[in-house]
């Protein structure tokens, strides 16, 4: 047989195994309806039925979260923009795990690795990345991650809390029981719903876009604090605190977009510096650090911290049920 025959018989077989691909939906659906008209004898499919009709990022563990709900209620991404999220894996799990509570920037590390393995993000409009998503949305995606993970109510996640009557009540962490900072009005009247930001005008500074830090702004922020501790080098905190509300873009931040902001900051006025920095300090959209609980029929906040740490987001609290 000769090579131009191989190739022909390869090209035929692809050939054939295309044009089923192809036609396998339209075939199913021309079986459905067949059956709906004239049964199928005394087999029961309905159970098939449903398996062919569920999707296939649901076989896939892939869930799509309603961004609606998330703290920054999805203002600050492309409008048609989709984030899913499946469960974490063993591996994930390990290495989370193997967090330094004592050094924030682990903590910010292993926290950003969780979201960059178990979250999927898209949009038609641009490319996305999990680094678009908000800063401020993380941490409830992050306990998203964890229901999924550990869907069993005794892996809950819970505080330790005494009542004013001297009674310990052990608390749910549940996103039902959330506060959400607010924007406040006088800042809100500037939102831009196709810049996905704030377009604040001024009467001296002309007009200033701002939005709530992405992670991937914040994680080059960590980048440097860290390169500047292991320098020595003393972190100048009035920039970090408004350069990611000023700084939109992830693409294109970098190290020397930090170092060109604090040169430009030292050129800005008093009344400049304390207009941009009281914004940033109110475009707050994330959690609040306290949730709002009924404890023996009174309304209570009660502080969410995690009693056996961090880590214990994904390091199950309560083993017990497993030891015999």
């Amino acid at each position: 047989m000769s090579d131009n025959q191989t190739n022909e018989d390869l090209e035929k077989i692809l050939a054939e195994k295309e044009l089923q691909s192809a036609n396998f939906e339209s075939d199913v659906e021309i079986m459905e309806e067949s059956i709906k008209q004239n049964g199928l004898g005394s087999v029961d499919i309905s159970r098939f039925g449903q398996n062919r009709a569920a999707s296939s990022d649901l076989h896939l563990g892939w869930h799509q979260i309603n961004i609606s709900e998330l703290p920054s209620m999805g203002r600050f991404y492309p409008a048609d923009m989709t984030i899913k999220i499946r469960s974490a894996k063993v591996a994930e799990i390990r290495q989370f795990s193997t967090m330094d509570e004592n050094n924030i920037i682990d903590i910010d590390d292993k926290l950003n690795s969780i979201v960059q393995s178990c979250v999927q993000v898209s949009s038609k409009e641009s490319r996305s990345s999990f680094k678009d998503i908000c800063e401020e949305d993380r941490f409830f995606i992050i306990l998203s991650i964890r229901d999924l993970t550990f869907p069993e109510p005794e892996n809950a996640l819970k505080v330790n809390f005494t009542a004013k009557s001297g009674n310990k009540h052990d608390i749910e962490i549940k996103r039902d029981y959330f506060n959400y900072f607010t924007i406040p009005d006088e800042i809100e009247k500037y939102y831009d719903a196709d810049a996905r930001g704030f377009l604040i005008k001024t009467r001296s500074y002309g007009e200033i876009f701002m939005r709530p830090p992405s992670i991937g702004v914040m994680q080059e922020i960590t980048k440097y604090i860290k390169e500047k501790q292991q320098q020595g080098v003393d972190i100048d905190q009035s920039v970090l605190q408004i350069v990611p509300f000023i700084s939109t873009d992830w693409r294109n931040f970098n190290q020397k977009k930090i170092f060109d902001a604090a040169v430009e900051m030292n050129g800005w006025d008093n009344t400049k510096y304390s207009l941009i920095y009281r914004l940033a300090e109110k475009m707050k959209v994330g959690i609040q650090p306290e949730m709002a609980v009924s404890v023996e029929g009174e309304e209570t906040s009660v502080p969410i911290n995690f009693r056996d740490g961090i880590k214990s987001i994904f390091i199950v609290q309560d083993f017990s049920g497993e030891l015999l």
